[in-house]
């Protein structure tokens, strides 16, 4: 029973939540957007490419729940306590790229940016992490399997997923879905940050990473 169905004795409320999650409104399939305007289909391309960040979002917080459980206990490497910092700040910054997608094309006029459209800020931001941290490591010049930490795995999980917002955000950029030229390069800066910083919480935890390719036997000269 959702709270705004739950009812107390004599037919009042036995709470007053603020607002209830259970509205009912998207049980025909359709849901609505930012700022108003017609609702779409909840498979709708839009709706597709937002909750894909959602997803990865989501798969973030893997990643930085794993690194408070290591703090927690005592076991969280030096080389990793700015990692959690820098995934708090990707996870909310993707809500500005949730906006945004999500945004009514009749309301873009009152899109914010940094608040509600993806800012050149926030793509200079990401491009200064990158450079600094991959001062800092030694980079694979080869593919690599993920895994060899749960931290690293974690980031390269929200990799992937951030690659395929990207792609459901391309579709839209083609429809003139995108609001602003700002959300592709986030998305694509984004998902190389999340592959550098996965090796970087390889190397904190003193692990190098597996190539892709297993390692055979030397090749025979020529005879």
């Amino acid at each position: 029973m959702s709270p705004r169905t739950a009812r107390g004795a004599g037919g009042h409320p036995a709470s007053a939540p603020a607002a209830a999650i259970a509205t009912g409104r998207g049980d025909d399939g359709t849901t609505g957007l930012l700022f108003g305007g017609d609702r779409i289909p909840k498979d709708d391309p839009r709706t597709e490419a937002y909750g894909t960040i959602d997803e990865a979002v989501a798969a973030l917080g893997v990643a930085r729940a794993e690194l408070g459980a290591r703090r927690r206990l005592g076991e969280l490497p030096a080389g990793l306590a700015p990692v959690d910092e820098i995934v708090l700040r990707i996870q909310r910054e993707l809500f500005v790229v949730g906006a945004e997608l999500a945004a009514d094309p009749r309301a873009w006029d009152r899109l914010r940016d940094g608040t509600t459209r993806v800012s050149a800020a926030m793509v200079a931001g990401l491009e200064a992490l990158l450079a600094d941290i991959e001062r800092r490591i030694e980079l694979p010049r080869v593919f690599v399997v993920p895994g060899e930490t749960r931290v690293s795995a974690a980031l390269e999980l929200a990799r992937t997923v951030v690659r395929r917002a990207e792609r459901r955000a391309v579709t839209l950029e083609r429809a003139d879905l995108v609001p602003g030229p700002h959300l592709l390069p986030y998305l694509n800066r984004l998902a190389d940050l999340l592959w550098v910083l996965a090796r970087a919480a390889e190397q904190a935890e003193s692990q190098r990473s597996t190539e892709a390719r297993p390692a055979g036997p030397a090749r025979r000269g020529k005879k």
